[in-house]
């Protein structure tokens, strides 16, 4: 975890703690205060509501009654199911509920020492790329003496209330908790990188090949510490919370416990015609009402399974909200299954590990063009390109890549009537090897990405791309619309993940003396065709040198061939107009590279812009004698720098 922790309104726990220990008194939260504006904005609970500390409640209080688990927790009256299922989740790694609840030995109640209890408790959730800490006292919204909201199955046991008091002062009240989406809780949980898979769209309940992929990557990531959670979307017919002829909650998230391979005795290869079973165990955070279908907790198919086996699966056979089914099953009754990623950056993890860059953003709002940074989707082609730019570099022949697009949370608006989350994505474009100025204009760059765009808080994409320079844009679906947003990117080797925020080069005193560029210039090479032969099997390994003043650019060489496409694109900023560009084509040795022919390009702003053919000559001026071979190029010049 980063060692700089946000304190959330400045508020010192230990500070605040040590002062209520010294005038003997329990800590009350004016940030967050016993009254009815921290339960809600709109929609008043059923009752009134009497705030009671844990020692009014019962005998012996403690955050954790026999460690932490997942069968701790029940939802209570609040449409907050999403949150509890990524608290089950968050309960099964240690490693990560240890950073939300940081000392907590140091934070349980001690029988023996009293009076060093203040009342007073402190979680940390990763906001937007920081850890925030979030101190709370120990007061919680009750009716008859019973905790309304979420609360744990002994009663004696309160991390998971106090835990949802600070997520509630967060977001600004407990009602602004009502509806959410499990994803964006385990993230807050773990900062972990957040995807979203449609059952449905993808046909995994039809396909099995895709299933059987879906099942080795949710193993996978399970494995290595991720947490996995699922629901079924309401359709136009159905209400949310009814249930299906099966047993399972519409509308409900449930959180994914275990994930195995199950391997069947002997003697039931008959009856089963397969010697693995792919199951997956699940959570209903209301900790009762189970699957009642195949592999159900009081099913047949149990009963084929030798105790040993049983025990290994840990079995129980309670209403307790866990319950077992086989995978394919799984792939049909679901809709959709959120993956948190925790993605590995270790170097000494034995499992693949990434690069991470991480960069803070915002979408603002200007009325002068080159200052605007809130230009809406590519279809609002004026403006798209008056959205943040970040450049990053592929240096693999191709790598994969991970993006994850995080807006701020817009849960503390609710009171404003503005906690709908913002439809955003982004595009990401192949632009010139070269590029370190905006974007102005898209003439040779390649779209090769774009992300849905869509109303969730993350959105994710995976994608392999091959060696060059990328321009990712991330942007609102609409223009003229601001808020705050993280944007991260996980490679296989160093990306140099930064924003362009120049629109060109910069005047400075060196500038007088040297000359200021008074022309830019942007070069696609496309392709080289007709070359030499250059070795006896008729072949070459070409590639393409640009040179422009004191600029060289080369492209990567491709090998064993006389026709080779390059999509080479370059961009420069030219001092001396009269200067050519030249194009120059070789031939890759061990010991010495062989020139094959060039093409000098005057490269004004008058020349054609479509894509043209040229004959390759020998070294010289524009009329050297013709060699074999031509090359297939864009030009685009302009005398205005922030043209292009």
């Amino acid at each position: 975890m980063s060692s700089s922790v946000q304190l959330f309104r400045d508020q010192k726990y230990r500070e605040l703690k040590g002062r209520c220990i010294q005038q003997r008194r329990l800590f009350e939260d004016p940030e967050f205060p016993a009254s009815d504006e921290s339960l809600f904005y709109q929609s008043p609970p059923p009752r009134k509501v009497e705030w009671k500390r844990p020692k009014d409640l019962c005998e012996d209080p403690r955050l954790f009654v026999n460690g932490i688990s997942s069968h701790d927790l029940h939802q209570g009256i609040l449409g907050n199911c999403w949150f509890v299922a990524a608290c089950s989740c968050l309960a099964l790694r240690k490693t990560l509920w240890q950073q939300v609840i940081p000392d907590f030995n140091e934070q349980e109640w001690d029988p023996k020492n009293p009076e060093k209890y203040a009342g007073i408790f402190r979680f940390r959730f990763w906001c937007l790329g920081e850890w925030t800490e979030v101190v709370v006292d120990d007061l919680l919204p009750t009716m008859d003496g019973k905790l309304i909201y979420c609360h744990s199955n002994v009663k004696n046991e309160f991390w998971s209330a106090l835990l949802e008091k600070a997520y509630a002062k967060l977001a600004g009240s407990y009602e602004a908790l009502d509806g959410g989406s499990a994803a964006d809780a385990i993230v807050d949980f773990t900062g972990a990188v957040a995807e979203s898979i449609d059952l449905v769209q993808g046909k995994y309940g039809e396909i099995i090949s895709e299933q059987m992929k879906l099942f080795e990557d949710l193993m996978k990531v399970h494995k290595r510490g991720g947490l996995i959670s699922c629901s079924i979307m309401a359709s136009s017919g159905s209400a949310n919370e009814a249930e299906t002829e099966m047993g399972l909650v519409i509308g409900h998230a449930y959180s994914v416990t275990a994930i195995r391979k199950l391997r069947l005795g002997e003697r039931l290869i008959f009856s089963f015609k397969a010697e693995k079973l792919f199951m997956i165990r699940l959570r209903n955070p209301w900790g009762k009402r189970e699957w009642n279908g195949a592999w159900s907790d009081n099913s047949e198919e149990w009963k084929k399974v030798s105790d040993s086996e049983r025990k290994s699966l840990g079995l129980t056979l309670e209403n307790d909200g866990e319950f077992w089914m086989t995978f394919e099953d799984w792939c049909k009754n679901f809709t959709d299954v959120d993956i948190c990623w925790i993605v590995n950056t270790s170097y000494f993890s034995i499992h693949k590990t990434w690069e991470k860059r991480m960069m803070r953003g915002a979408w603002a709002k200007n009325s002068e063009p080159l200052l605007n940074r809130s230009g809406g989707c590519f279809d609002n082609r004026d403006t798209f390109l008056q959205n943040p730019q970040y450049v990053f570099d592929v240096k693999k022949t191709e790598d994969k890549v991970l993006v994850s697009l995080q807006q701020e949370d817009r849960r503390k608006y609710k009171k404003e009537g503005k906690g709908d989350n913002i439809p955003i994505g982004f595009e990401i474009f192949k632009v010139e090897d070269n590029r370190s100025y905006r974007i102005h204009k898209l003439t040779v760059q390649e779209r090769v990405a774009t992300s849905l765009y869509i109303n969730t808080r993350t959105v994710f994409l995976k994608r392999i791309l091959k060696k060059g320079r990328y321009v990712l844009i991330p942007t609102t679906y609409h223009p003229g619309i601001m808020t705050k947003f993280i944007l991260r990117l996980f490679t296989d080797v160093p990306s140099k993940l930064r924003e362009l925020e120049a629109d060109k080069p910069k005047m400075t005193c060196w500038s007088l003396l040297c000359g200021y560029p008074r022309r830019v210039t942007q070069i696609k090479i496309h392709s080289a065709e007709g070359l030499q032969k250059q070795d006896r099997s008729g072949g070459a390994d070409p590639y393409v040198l640009i040179k422009c003043e004191n600029q060289n650019m080369r492209s990567s060489v491709q090998h064993d061939t006389t026709s080779a496409t390059f999509d080479t694109q370059v961009i420069f900023y030219r001092k001396n107009i009269d200067s050519p560009i030249i194009v120059q084509v070789w031939n890759s040795n061990i010991l010495c590279d062989q020139f094959l022919g060039q093409a000098v390009l005057a490269a004004s702003p008058s020349d054609p812009r479509e894509q043209q053919t040229l004959q390759l000559r020998g070294r010289g001026s524009r009329e050297a004698a013709e060699v074999p071979g031509h090359i297939t190029i864009k030009v685009f010049s302009s005398d205005d720098l922030v043209e292009l």
